[in-house]
C-alpha cells in the first residue's frame, strides 16, 4: 500500500504543483489503483509515473470545485485507449453523475469499459472482504467529503516450521489451518489452528480529506490513522484568511492529527503564494505541534508499512 501524489497545489495549477489528485496504490493487495480527486491535467501527471490508467478501479471525488474534478472527463476518455476494459466506479457528492455524463455526452466520448457513478452520503460507502471506505462531510463552501480507507485485518502468518516439527505435511491441510479450521491427522491427532498461526495482521488506515475548515468530522475520520492527508492551504499565521475561504492552516492540520492520534501527517493543497523556499517552513509550523509531519510534493510517494501485531 503506497500513496502517490499526482497534484498537491490549491486552486490553480502552478509550475511546481499541479492541482489535486492522489493515487492510493493497492497493487499488492488487489492489483489496482484508487484515485482521490482528479484535477486538471491529472492524466498528464500520470504520464510521468508508472501508474497505468487501466489499473484505476475506483475514483473518489471529495467535492465539485474545478481544481478537484476538471481532469476527470479526460482521464475517463483516455482510459479507453490505454487498455482499460474493467469497471471503474466513481464516488462523489450529488452532481458528480450529471457532470460526468454531460461531459461525455457533449464531447461525444464513448467509453469502452463499464462505469458506475455513485452519489454518496455520509456513512459506509464501500465494503468488500479487504477494505471499507467511510465518508463524512467536512466544512467547506460546498459539500466536501473526507474518506477513511480501512484495510481489514489479515490472518496471521502460518508457522510452517512448527507444523513440520509436528509432522504435518505441506498441502491442503496447511490451507485449512491458515483459514482457522481444525485438522485431524491420519494418526488421529487434532491440530488446533491457533497453535500454528501467528497473531492476525492488523489492517492499515489511510485518511484523505477534501478541502475543509477545522471540524470534528476530520478528527473522527483520522482516528488512529497510519497516514492522515490534510489540506494546509495557508500558513499558521493566516488563520483568519483560512477561515474566510473555508480552508485550514498548517497548524490546524497538525492539531487535527494530534487529536485523532494519527501516526503520520502529510500536508497538501498548498497555495501557490508559497514557493519552494517556503515549504520547509510550512512543514516546520505543523511539526512543532505534530512531529511526524511531512509536506507533500508532486510525484512524492509514501509507503504505508504493515502494522505490528498488538
Amino acid at each position: 500500500m503506497d500513496v502517490f501524489f499526482l497534484g498537491t497545489g490549491a486552486g490553480v495549477p502552478a509550475k511546481l504543483r499541479n492541482v489535486t489528485s492522489i493515487a492510493l496504490k493497492l497493487l499488492e493487495e488487489r492489483g489496482a489503483v484508487w484515485l482521490f480527486d482528479c484535477g486538471e491535467a491529472t492524466q498528464h501527471q500520470i504520464l510521468h509515473t508508472s501508474i497505468k490508467p487501466r489499473r484505476i478501479e475506483k475514483i473518489f471525488i471529495t467535492h465539485l470545485h474545478g481544481d478537484h474534478i476538471y481532469g476527470l472527463p479526460g482521464l475517463l476518455s483516455s482510459r479507453s485507449f490505454q487498455g482499460g476494459e474493467s469497471l471503474v466506479t466513481v464516488y462523489g457528492p450529488s452532481g458528480i453523475k450529471e457532470y460526468i455524463e454531460l461531459s461525455l455526452k457533449i464531447s461525444k466520448s464513448y467509453l469502452k469499459y463499464p462505469i458506475e457513478i455513485i452519489e454518496i452520503e455520509e456513512g459506509l460507502i464501500f465494503e468488500d472482504d479487504q477494505f471499507t471506505v467511510e465518508a463524512r462531510l467536512l466544512e467547506h463552501g460546498i459539500a466536501s467529503y473526507g474518506y477513511r480507507v480501512v484495510e481489514k485485518d489479515r490472518p496471521g502468518t502460518l508457522l510452517a516450521e512448527r507444523l513440520a516439527a509436528a509432522g504435518v505435511k505441506p498441502g491442503p491441510d496447511y490451507k485449512r489451518i491458515k483459514n482457522g479450521e481444525e485438522v485431524i491427522l491420519e494418526d488421529g491427532r487434532v491440530i488446533q489452528p491457533e497453535e500454528f498461526v501467528g497473531p492476525p495482521q492488523k489492517g492499515r488506515i489511510v485518511t484523505i480529506l477534501g478541502d475543509t475548515r477545522v471540524c470534528e468530522n476530520a478528527v473522527l475520520l483520522a482516528e488512529n490513522a497510519d497516514l492522515l492527508i490534510h489540506e494546509a492551504t495557508f500558513s499558521a499565521n493566516e488563520e483568519a484568511l483560512a477561515h474566510e475561504y473555508f480552508h485550514s492552516t498548517t497548524l490546524q492540520a497538525a492539531d487535527t492529527a494530534l487529536k485523532a492520534r494519527a501516526k503520520k501527517l502529510c500536508l497538501t493543497h498548498i497555495s501557490s503564494r508559497y514557493d519552494r523556499n517556503d515549504w520547509k517552513q510550512l512543514e516546520a509550523e505543523a511539526g512543532k505541534a505534530f512531529s511526524n509531519t511531512v509536506i507533500s510534493e508532486d510525484f512524492m510517494e509514501i509507503g504505508i508499512s504493515l502494522r505490528l501485531p498488538d
